[in-house]
Parts: C-alpha cells; sequence; structure tokens
C-alpha cells in the first residue's frame, strides 16, 4: 500500500457543488444544504461520518474474519451531533453496529471494537481524543 491518497474535487456550478474522484473509481457529488447549495450532493461532514462506519466496518469484518467468525451481514450507521456555532464540527458521534452471525459473541464484538478504534481504523483513530465517540451494538 501507497503511503500517499490523492483525490481530486473540482468545482461544477457556480455555487459550492463539488466532483469528488480518487483512482479509477466513480465520481461523487459533494454539495451543501440550500441555501448555500442545491442539495445535490453528500455534505463534507456526511462523507466523514461515511469514511468512520466503513472504515471501522472493514476493520471489525477483517479482525472477526481472522477469529474465524462467519459473518453474514454488517450494518453500521453513524449519527453525529455538531456544535451549533462556527467551526460546526462534531461534538460527540454514535456508532451502531448490526452484525448477523451465527457465531460472533458479545465478547467478540468488544475485542474487534477496541482494536478497531486503538490501533487499525485509521480514521477512528485521528477522532477518537477529540470526539466523544459512543458504540453500540
Amino acid at each position: 500500500m501507497k503511503n500517499s491518497l490523492v483525490v481530486t474535487a473540482d468545482l461544477i456550478n457556480d455555487k459550492v457543488k463539488f466532483s469528488g474522484v480518487s483512482r479509477d473509481n466513480h465520481e461523487i457529488m459533494i454539495d451543501y444544504v440550500s441555501p448555500i447549495g442545491d442539495d445535490n450532493g453528500y455534505t463534507p461532514l456526511e462523507l466523514f461520518l461515511l469514511s468512520l462506519a466503513t472504515c471501522s466496518g472493514m476493520t471489525i469484518i477483517l479482525l472477526l474474519r481472522k477469529m474465524h467468525k462467519e459473518v453474514l451481514g454488517l450494518r453500521v450507521m453513524a449519527s453525529g451531533n455538531r456544535r451549533d456555532t462556527n467551526p460546526t464540527y462534531f461534538e460527540s458521534i454514535f456508532l451502531t453496529f448490526e452484525i448477523e452471525s451465527k457465531d460472533v459473541q458479545l465478547d467478540d464484538m468488544e475485542k474487534v471494537l477496541r482494536l478497531s478504534e486503538e490501533s487499525i481504523c485509521p480514521v477512528w483513530n485521528m477522532v477518537r481524543n477529540n470526539v466523544e465517540i459512543t458504540k453500540l451494538f
């Protein structure tokens, strides 16, 4: 894996709508809510929550499979409470993990969540000392 990641964001309208792309992937639309934007894409904070949800989900799946656990499905829901004043960063984030498995136990989930947060998921690790993150499963 390379140490450098590159993305491109191009302004595509007269407000604040951007097209974003990385590598040879499909482009995604990044926009803001009205009246600043046109509601035609993800907001940057929504993308951040998606990054945290998918990063933690991927590491959890990999760790459980390494433990020889059978994972049939996983849904990660992330929600964040923003400050009322600028900058409107997240003051708290809630992660809910719904796992479908015949053999994953509560202690298995606690173990993989701890590992994901502390040492494996880079997105979680970057924010864990700056934002209160509550985990539910």
